[in-house]
C-alpha cells in the first residue's frame, strides 16, 4: 500500500480522496492555487503546496508543478480525482518515468476511450452496440451529407476530442446539415484545439444511463450497475439517481454486460463509467466512457455500500478488486438495495443559471437517516470565480424511489445557504412535479421544463 498520496485536484472531490486515505492510513498531499490557500481540502491533508495562481492553467494544470510537489513531499502515489487532468494520458505517462504510480487507468486505455471516435471503434470490435453513424470522423460537409443520406434524419454533429456539449449540432435535413458542419468543426477547434468531428444518428427522446465500471491489474472487470443521469442543461447533469426507473433487471444484466465488455476491449484497470443512451423501446447504445471517478459516484456508494474512491487506491496498489460478488467476465450481478439520489447544489442563480460566486455568510448542512453531504464549503468560505460553481453534493438514500424523494425535500429543506444564490430551488421544484415524481423524463426533459417558467415549490 502506498505511503503518501498527492491529490492532484481541489474542493470536494480532493477533501472525498482525503477522507478515504485517511480511513485506509495513508498521508496525504493536498496541492492549492493561491486563491485556495484558505480552502478546507488544504487544511485536512496532512500537507500542502502552493502550485501556482488561481487560473488553471498556471496551476491545477500545471503538470510540471504537480510533479514537482509530489518528488518534494515524497509521495509515491498520485489521484486526479475527476477533472482538470483527470483523463490526461500524457500526465499519467509522466508520472509513470518519474516513479509515481497514477491511481487511474493506463494511459492507453484513457488514449483509446478519449478519442470519441476510437472508442466508438473499440465499442463496436467488442459487439457493443453504437448509434448508426460514421465510421469515424467525417472530413467534409459533403462526407456528412452522405452519410446522413444513408442513416437518415435527423442526426448530430459531435466533436471527435471534447464534451460537455461543445462542437455539438443537431441537423434535421440537408440545408441545416451544410450549415451546421462549419459551425461545429469551429467550435470544435477553439475548445478543444481538434476541430474533427463525427455524425451519428439522433435519438429523440434517449435517457442518459451510465454504469460504473471497475478493473484490477489481474484481469477481473465488474460493474455495479447504473446511474440515471438524463436530467441534464446544456448536457451538464443536474440530479443523478440509482437504479433507473428505467431499467429492468434483465435489461440491467444486458447492458451491465456491455459495459464490462467495452471496457475489456481496453483492458481496463480502476474506477470508469460506461455512458449509454437508452430509446424508448428498450434499445441501447454506447456513447462515451469516462475514464476516471465520477461526480455522481456517491449514488452508486450509496445503493452498493462499496467505497469506490477506497476501491481506487487498493487496486492501483495492485490489490485485487474486494467486491465479494464475483461473477467472472460478465460482472458483478446485483440487486441494488434501496433507491439514491444526488442534487448538485452549485453556487448559480437558480433561474438564470448564472455564476454567483461570494462570501457564505452562513451554511448550515443537513443531516439524519440516509443523507449525506460531499462538501467543501464552510462558514466564511469565498467561493472564487476561477471554477466551477459547485458548493457541494446532497445525497439521499431510501427504501424506495419515492421514500428518497421525500428524503431529499426534507434535507434540501433544511440545506441552508446564504451569501450566495444556490441551485436549491430548483431541486425543490423538481421534487415537486409530477412527471419527475413518476419517472418521466428524457435528455430532453428538462430543458423543455425550465423554458416554461418557475414554478412554485415549499421552502426557499
Amino acid at each position: 500500500m502506498f505511503r503518501k498520496i498527492l491529490v492532484a485536484n481541489r474542493g470536494e472531490i480532493a477533501l472525498r480522496i482525503i477522507a478515504a486515505c485517511k480511513e485506509l492510513g495513508i498521508a496525504t498531499v493536498a496541492v492549492h492555487s493561491t486563491v485556495d490557500r484558505d480552502s478546507l481540502h488544504v487544511r485536512a491533508a496532512d500537507e500542502s503546496v502552493c502550485i501556482g495562481p488561481p487560473a488553471p492553467s498556471g496551476s491545477y494544470l500545471n503538470i510540471t508543478a504537480l510533479v514537482a510537489a509530489a518528488e518534494i513531499t515524497g509521495a509515491d502515489a498520485v489521484h486526479p480525482g475527476y477533472g482538470f487532468l483527470a483523463e490526461n494520458a500524457r500526465f499519467a505517462e509522466i508520472l509513470q518515468d518519474v516513479g509515481l504510480t497514477w491511481i487511474g487507468p493506463s494511459p492507453d486505455s484513457i488514449r483509446k476511450m478519449g478519442d470519441k471516435a476510437v472508442a466508438k471503434e473499440t465499442a463496436q470490435a467488442a459487439s457493443v452496440p453504437t448509434v448508426p453513424g460514421s465510421p469515424g470522423p467525417v472530413a467534409t460537409a459533403e462526407d456528412a451529407l452522405a452519410v446522413a443520406g444513408r442513416i437518415g434524419y435527423p442526426v448530430l454533429l459531435k466533436a471527435v476530442a471534447g464534451g460537455g456539449g461543445r462542437g455539438m449540432r443537431v441537423a434535421r435535413n440537408e440545408k441545416e446539415l451544410a450549415a451546421a458542419f462549419g459551425m461545429a468543426t469551429l467550435e470544435a477547434e477553439k475548445a478543444f484545439g481538434n476541430g474533427e468531428v463525427y455524425l451519428e444518428k439522433y435519438l429523440a427522446e434517449p435517457r442518459h444511463v451510465e454504469f460504473q465500471v471497475f478493473g484490477d491489474q489481474h484481469g477481473r472487470i465488474v460493474h455495479l450497475g447504473e446511474r440515471e443521469c438524463s436530467l441534464q442543461r446544456r448536457h451538464q447533469k443536474i440530479l443523478e439517481e440509482s437504479p433507473s426507473v428505467a431499467v429492468s433487471e434483465e435489461l440491467r444484466a444486458k447492458m451491465g454486460a456491455a459495459a464490462v465488455a467495452a471496457a475489456r476491449a481496453v483492458d481496463y484497470v480502476g474506477a470508469g463509467t460506461i455512458e449509454f443512451l437508452l430509446d424508448q423501446d428498450g434499445s441501447f447504445y454506447f456513447m462515451e466512457m469516462n475514464t476516471r471517478i465520477q461526480v455522481e459516484h456517491p449514488v452508486t456508494e450509496m445503493v452498493t455500500g462499496y467505497d469506490l474512491v477506497k476501491e481506487q487506491i487498493r487496486v492501483a496498489a495492485g490489490e485485487p478488486l474486494s467486491f465479494d460478488k464475483a461473477t467472472g467476465k460478465k460482472g458483478v450481478q446485483l440487486r441494488p438495495r434501496g433507491h439514491a439520489i444526488e442534487f448538485r447544489i452549485n453556487a448559480e442563480d437558480p433561474e438564470t443559471f448564472t455564476p454567483s460566486p461570494g462570501k457564505i455568510t452562513t451554511l448550515h448542512l443537513p443531516g439524519g437517516p440516509g443523507v449525506r453531504v460531499d462538501t467543501a464549503a464552510y462558514d466564511g468560505w469565498n467561493i472564487p470565480p476561477n471554477y466551477d460553481s459547485l458548493v457541494g453534493k446532497l445525497i439521499v438514500h431510501g427504501r424506495n424511489r419515492d421514500e428518497a424523494i421525500m428524503r431529499g425535500k426534507r434535507a434540501l429543506e433544511l440545506f441552508i445557504v446564504e451569501g450566495v444564490k444556490t441551485t436549491i430551488p430548483l431541486h425543490l421544484r423538481l421534487l415537486d412535479d409530477p412527471d419527475f415524481r413518476h419517472g418521466r423524463f428524457s435528455t430532453k426533459w428538462l430543458e423543455r421544463w425550465l423554458a416554461e417558467g418557475p414554478r412554485p415549490a415549499r421552502g426557499r
